[in-house]
């Protein structure tokens, strides 16, 4: 994770924090980044169509600076859901409200929109695709809307689909791609959250909590609005 961070700080990409290492308890040291990040339940500018253009545009920035990136030769991954698509990038593979830091649009003020990214934790090699079907999972957002923070309820998925894309500048083949990525990495992800439920406190306190049946709500929302979504990506 630290050698992503650096090589991103000398690709001169701004939107993450700078790696300073360990101190004197062998703890990671990061630089703070100063901003906003979006609490629950979510405000309303973390919801705006100009917020999720800033995102879109600033994960293509991201993924530009990373494609650069060659991992150490003996660097470990976390271990996560993927889609069997040969790694393009080191993907953040964890761009949800709470580790994006929102700022003014402009020096002088303006609405509150993306400007970094946080909590490099799950990083690990995917494709681009895939770190924006993960990203869109919690922004367009691609759940059952009784899942969805009060706020999402009444957007409309496949506008927002649509915004990111152009946005991001995703191609034409991704795009058709997009919704099957999507329902392949549901299933992926419910089997690694279970897996992981069996062996480690935390995640099956996600379990517990009721993070399996969210997934399967956000599949079966999926296979019910196909059409209607696919038709905002055409």
């Amino acid at each position: 994770m630290h050698a992503l961070l650096r090589h991103l700080e000398a690709a001169g990409f701004e939107g993450a924090p700078r790696a300073l290492g360990t101190d004197h308890l062998g703890r990671q040291v990061l630089t703070y980044v100063e901003g906003e990040v979006p609490g629950r339940p979510l405000p309303g500018y973390a919801v705006t169509g100009e917020a999720l253009a800033a995102l879109a545009r600033l994960l293509r920035r991201f993924h530009d600076a990373a494609a650069s990136f060659t991992p150490p030769p003996a660097a470990r991954w976390e271990d996560g859901s993927a889609v069997g698509d040969r790694p393009e990038i080191v993907g953040h593979c964890d761009v949800t409200p709470r580790n994006v830091v929102f700022r003014p649009s402009s020096p002088g003020g303006g609405a509150l929109v993306p400007y970094a990214l946080i909590d490099f934790d799950l990083a690990r090699p995917v494709t681009r695709l895939f770190d924006v079907v993960t990203t869109l999972r919690h922004w367009a957002p691609i759940a059952d809307p009784v899942d969805r923070d009060p706020v999402q309820r009444t957007l409309d998925a496949g506008a927002r689909l649509r915004l990111f894309c152009d946005a991001y500048g995703l191609g034409p083949r991704d795009r058709l791609r997009l919704l099957e990525t999507a329902r392949t990495r549901f299933g992926r992800s419910y089997q690694v959250m279970r897996d992981k439920a069996r062996a480690e406190p935390g995640w099956a306190r996600m379990w517990a909590d009721g993070a399996g049946e969210r997934i399967r709500r956000a599949a079966a929302w999926l296979d019910a609005n196909e059409d209607a979504l696919h038709a905002y990506l055409i």
